[in-house]
């Protein structure tokens, strides 16, 4: 066997059969060097006349995940992804695709050009471009539909899905599964009799019109207007009706021009975000402690999630309750949550057996002292966790990390309870936390690195998105959350009417504006926390009592069937009470009654978002403004097209934000004031997220 080396490409022989091998680790992204070294091979193999037929696989458990995305930031370098593909199109031997874990984007793309595409089980294929704000960009659009049909080529391309080796073979992407451990071996032996079989060469099958205008219709109406999608959708429906040269020309425009649009910059941005989220600095480096057993207190709505996303990711759970009552209530919530993703397909009634087997319930917490990980999911209150702190003293082992699911009370005070406080952190979960991808990884002041390391090594390992925060008053989210709800509270006793802030944030891309958010959560939720607040409240800030009217009329959200709306009616309104208590509001506040564009609200609330987000940053209770965008797009609705208040902020220009913000601090007093770093930024003619690009 002869072996040839590059860089990151590798060809090896094994007689006729030559196979090259892509090594870029990690994940074998399509980086220049990779493309440059694949045109370079494939064209000396094809004129090789002791070369019969090619295989094409990868290093490192993968195939290729895609295009190395901080390359698209850049001017893009030659060659380009659409001549590698070319270059397999155009070869006259037979090159089948070995493709053992992820063929993602443009990895898919080589594989799709490819005469035969042959996996595993742990195969994951897909076209995942509109993810990133723009499509597949060489030959995605126009070969998979000749595979899969219209109609499926458009769910798969329009929801960014992501399938396994199993679900490939099924709809036609894969030709065939082989086992693992000789893949490879296998391919080199079926590529002695495979012939050649372009799909640039297939027609697209025939499909029922009712099928492609039913996925059409489905496909746009998940993408809520994302310009990828749209585009998307208008150029995989061009396989069917014009021919392959033309298509090829249409997607590759469409992904040139979106390449450069402000949706895909955010995308991009925010992609990138997410991977550095999570990170200790290099100075406290720690190893995350042992974990497999998961201790949950309490087994309400929050610990029943809790308890059930542990569980999918094959941990076991032992969940304390009060009595007996409290377990079988318990007991049923947890069925209740597993019944909910057997009706919506997500798991089979075998999977959710198997997982709920995982979940121990009980009221004896003796259970504990073999649990590597406690959190307390208890009511928010001070008292009832300080009371289950002291507990947990007699049972949990010296290892065992303790986490309390807070959102606003201080992890300090929490953590003066425990005997052993640096073990001691705050895991805050965003509700329903079974499917909310966001948990913020709170550090007390005594938090061990290592301690701190294993609840974000849990957050990984069930699926979340941890976003370390110091300890403060609403944390990252909630503390800039609830400055941006009192400034639309501002807004509408000054004369906006509710309905008119939340459509001017709805049609800036938000799923819900701040009044609605309000009355899904609960009216009394903020109203606890400003009771609470009261006796520390600056004299100088400004003070809407309008809430707190309605929560003393007994209009406390949807609970209640009333909140700033009324849910009596088949669509939320603004009844004639809820009027009536604004202006009488308004009267004794002897409000302005100013009248504002929607484009004038936007500005407004953007710029106090970003400007708290900016004394979030100074205060150290976020160590970064991307991680800051990370917590908004995942938990508070946030547009990810927009990309995080912070980015928004940016592309903004921070020159207007401080404009704006300086106008409403005017009206909102002590505490609305720009940040020092703001306005060092618009000195020095910085930005927020400068390092990520």
């Amino acid at each position: 066997m002869q072996t040839i080396s590059q860089p990151v490409v590798r060809v090896s022989r094994h007689g006729k059969i030559a196979v090259v091998t892509i090594d870029n680790p990690p994940v074998n992204a399509l980086s220049d060097t990779v493309r440059a070294s694949l045109v370079q091979v494939l064209p000396e193999l094809a004129e090789d006349p002791t070369v019969a037929a090619v295989v094409l696989t990868g290093q490192n458990g993968q195939f290729v995940a895609g295009a190395d995305i901080r390359e698209m930031s850049r001017p893009p370098a030659q060659p380009f992804l659409p001549e590698v593909v070319a270059a397999i199109d155009a070869m006259k031997k037979p090159i089948l695709a070995a493709i053992d874990g992820a063929a993602l984007g443009g990895g898919l793309e080589l594989a799709l050009a490819c005469d035969l595409r042959v996996g595993t089980e742990r195969s994951r294929v897909g076209l995942p471009e509109t993810k990133l704000g723009v499509i597949p960009g060489a030959g995605g659009t126009q070969r998979l539909p000749r595979l899969t049909g219209v109609a499926t080529a458009l769910e798969l391309i329009g929801s960014a899905k992501i399938i396994s080796g199993k679900e490939a073979l099924h709809l036609g992407i894969l030709d065939a599964l082989m086992p693992e451990d000789r893949m490879l071996t296998d391919v080199i032996a079926l590529a002695e009799n495979t012939s050649k079989r372009r799909l640039s060469e297939h027609d697209v099958p025939c499909a029922s019109k009712t099928d492609v205008q039913d996925a059409e219709k489905s496909t746009l109406k998940r993408a809520k207007g994302a310009t990828a999608v749209l585009e998307a959708v208008r150029v995989v429906k061009a396989a069917e009706t014009e021919p392959f040269a033309q298509g090829l020309f249409l997607e590759r425009e469409a992904f040139l021009r979106l390449r450069e649009s402000d949706e895909a910059k955010a995308l991009r941005y925010l992609f990138l975000a997410e991977r550095a989220t999570g990170r200790l600095p290099a100075s406290e480096k720690a190893q995350p402690r042992h974990f497999s057993r998961i201790g949950i207190i309490g087994g309400g709505t929050m610990g029943a999630g809790i308890a059930v996303t542990t569980a999918d990711a094959a941990l076991n759970v032992v969940i304390i309750e009060r009595d007996a009552a409290a377990v079988a209530a318990c007991q049923k919530r947890i069925a209740s949550l597993y019944a909910k993703q057997i009706e919506t397909k997500r798991i089979t009634e075998e999977e959710a057996e198997r997982r709920f087997k995982k979940i121990q319930i009980s009221h004896e917490w003796d259970v504990l002292k073999n649990v590597d990980f406690v959190i307390e999911a208890a009511f928010e209150s001070m008292e009832v966790k300080e009371d289950i702190f002291r507990s947990l003293n007699k049972v949990v082992q010296a290892h065992t990390v303790v986490a309390t699911n807070t959102s606003y009370l201080d992890l300090d005070a929490i953590a003066g309870c425990a005997e052993r406080p640096e073990n001691v952190l705050g895991l805050h979960f965003f509700s329903p936390a079974h499917i909310m991808r966001l948990v913020e990884v709170i550090r007390g002041a005594k938090t061990a690195p290592d301690a701190l390391a294993t609840a974000i090594a849990l957050g990984r390992k069930i699926q979340k998105l941890p976003v370390v925060a110091a300890v403060g008053e609403g944390f990252i989210g909630n503390r800039i959350f609830s400055h941006y709800r009192k400034h639309a509270e501002y807004l509408m006793e000054d004369g906006v009417s509710p309905q008119d802030i939340d459509q001017a944030m709805q049609s800036y891309g938000f799923a819900m504006g701040p009044f609605a958010v309000a009355d899904l959560s609960g009216l009394d939720i903020a109203w606890a926390m400003r009771k609470r607040q009261s006796a520390t409240r600056n004299p100088n800030e400004r003070y809407v009592k309008i809430p707190d009217m309605f929560c003393e009329a007994g209009r406390l959200g949807r609970k209640t069937g009333k909140g700033w709306y009324s849910y009596v009616a088949a669509s939320p309104e603004l009844d004639d009470e809820a009027c009536a208590l604004i202006e009488a509001g308004r009267k004794q506040a002897g409000s302005r009654h100013v009248k504002l564009s929607a484009e004038a609200i936007q500005r407004r609330l953007l710029a106090v978002l970003a400007n708290e987000g900016a004394k979030v940053l100074e205060s150290g209770v976020a160590s970064s403004a991307s991680d800051i965008d990370i917590v908004f797009v995942n938990g508070y609705g946030f547009p990810r097209i927009q990309g995080g208040p912070m980015f928004a902020a940016d592309k903004m220009g921070l020159p207007n934000v401080l404009r704006e913000v300086e106008a409403a601090a005017t009206v909102g007093g002590a505490g609305s004031e720009p940040s020092a770093l703001l306005i060092q930024l618009v000195q020095s003619g910085g930005s927020f997220t400068a390092g990520i690009t």
